[in-house]
């Protein structure tokens, strides 16, 4: 059976999902046709449509376990390098900022640090938590506060066969910072920023 969605834990996920709908009656055959012709879930593994010759995802990771399934999952299918735009979030567990740092920096060729929903706190202290998960990391890397600065050049480094995975917002159409909520919705940041209409 071919799933819509890659990655080991969407396995699991899909046969979680055939095994209820077989429980509750369904032929397994209309079961899996059903999972086969599914869409995905916005901001899961969600791939935003462009015309680059290298791929963009947005995903909701926004835990170090979270971050290591999507990375694990891209690492499978990806024909070049995965390039990575993460942040943590603000007024939020400190302790899994530098977790959350190694998580991406394990399966990335090259990472974004940058700022997620800061809240109240200061975006630069956040990331300098992060931060300190991969001091000293070979791995190539950037340190960008500003989200959409730091989407303009993941996208900017990207080339053919590439992958670049924006995690932490996934469905997601805002940003929370000091002064309140505003509008960000990361499809259409990355289309103004290949100067693309969205699909």
């Amino acid at each position: 059976m071919n799933a819509a969605l890659p990655g080991e834990f969407n396995v699991y996920n899909t046969l979680g999902v055939l095994t209820v709908c077989v429980a509750m009656g369904m032929p397994l055959t209309k079961a899996a046709e059903a999972l086969r012709s599914a869409k995905g879930i916005k901001g899961r593994i969600e791939v935003v449509q462009t015309n680059t010759p290298f791929t963009v995802y947005i995903d909701y990771s926004h835990t170090p376990d979270s971050l290591v399934n999507i990375g694990r999952a891209l690492r499978g299918i990806a024909k070049g390098r995965i390039i990575t735009v993460f942040g943590c979030g603000g007024d939020r567990d400190r302790t899994k900022r530098p977790l959350m740092a190694k998580a991406a920096e394990a399966f990335s060729d090259y990472f974004i640090l940058t700022s997620d929903n800061p809240r109240t706190e200061d975006p630069q202290r956040i990331i300098d938590d992060a931060y300190a998960g991969v001091k000293g990391t070979t791995v190539p890397h950037e340190v960008l506060v500003d989200r959409r600065q730091a989407i303009a050049h993941a996208l900017a480094k990207a080339g053919p066969g590439d992958t670049v995975l924006i995690a932490g917002k996934g469905h997601e159409t805002y940003q929370i910072l000091a002064t309140g909520k505003i509008h960000f919705d990361e499809r259409e940041v990355v289309h103004e920023l290949l100067g693309e209409t969205e699909k």
